[in-house]
């Protein structure tokens, strides 16, 4: 799907623009229900999906506490360098 946007040159006030985008809009992204580890500090907000974690029991990276496993709703991501055995 083509994304329409509007060009507004900053030096011409009065001069507008439109191109077309071939990007993909974040409303056609295609989401599933995703694996992830969530921190379980209830002052962080800290989650990462499982297809990137490298260890076992993951520690959060944003206040070193330890992660708890949930779902959550996402938009479609592979990782391509998954092939790593979590220790």
């Amino acid at each position: 799907m083509l994304g329409l946007f509007l060009l507004i040159n900053p030096e011409e006030k009065e001069g507008y623009g439109l191109y077309y985008s071939r990007k993909r809009l974040m409303d056609d992204l295609p989401e599933e229900k995703t694996a992830i580890w969530s921190c379980t500090n209830e002052k962080c907000n800290g989650w990462m999906r499982d297809n990137f974690v490298l260890s076992a029991q993951p520690i959060c990276v944003q206040c070193n506490s330890l992660m708890e496993k949930g779902e959550k709703m996402l938009s479609v991501l592979e990782n391509a360098n998954h092939k790593q055995s979590k220790q």
